[in-house]
């Protein structure tokens, strides 16, 4: 009889051990989904935010200025859409930079979607793009680009010992599981409006 209760603790001691390892592993695999879908709906605040914002960059223009084929096309008046013509309005290309707390911009909006990202988030996990597009634009208006805002290298940290449970399990040392998790750079973007 009493080989048999010994065997009977030692199998509710498999039984509970694999339980608790799997609602740790639930909570923290639901926590994870949770915080995709959480940054995701930041990465989208953000770019409606930029939107409407001075820039986060610096060197974005203000103004559309005449491209080298511009300056001899004064025949087309100001307020000429850029495609009228190729090269009629410069193009700038794409300016980026990470997310800084010395732009008011990316400070005003770091402060609307921190709150929506995992703990370990900083502001430089914010990228944003300013990209020329020449369907947008008129000669010497308002530089209107499209505007990405992307969230990149954002880690997610377990907070069940997840990593222990497996190493008890497997009598072994070393697992990565439950270390952390780095999302997959997500991005939003939507073309700049004026609000002049």
């Amino acid at each position: 009889a009493g080989e048999e209760e010994g065997a009977t603790l030692v199998e509710f001691a498999v039984v509970l051990s694999i339980f608790i390892f799997m609602i740790f592993a639930l909570i923290d695999f639901a926590r994870l989904g949770f915080s995709n879908v959480m940054a995701e709906k930041a990465t989208e605040k953000a770019v409606r935010m930029a939107v409407v914002r001075a820039p986060a960059c610096p060197d974005v223009p203000r103004v559309n200025q005449r491209g080298l084929i511009g300056v001899v096309s004064l025949d087309l008046p100001n307020g000429t859409s850029c495609t009228a013509r190729t090269g009629l309005c410069q193009d700038v290309g794409t300016i980026s930079c990470n997310g800084s707390l010395d732009n008011p911009t990316a400070q005003l909006i770091w402060s609307r979607v921190r709150p929506l990202l995992p703990n370990t988030a900083k502001p430089e996990n914010l990228r944003f793009s300013y990209t020329y597009d020449r369907s947008l634009n008129r000669v010497a208006a308002a530089y209107t680009p499209i505007v990405t805002v992307e969230l990149a290298s954002l880690r997610f940290d377990f907070i069940s010992p997840l990593g222990a449970l497996a190493d008890f399990a497997s009598n072994s040392s070393g697992s990565t599981l439950g270390e952390g998790f780095t999302f997959p750079a997500m991005s939003a973007s939507l073309p700049a409006e004026s609000i002049n």
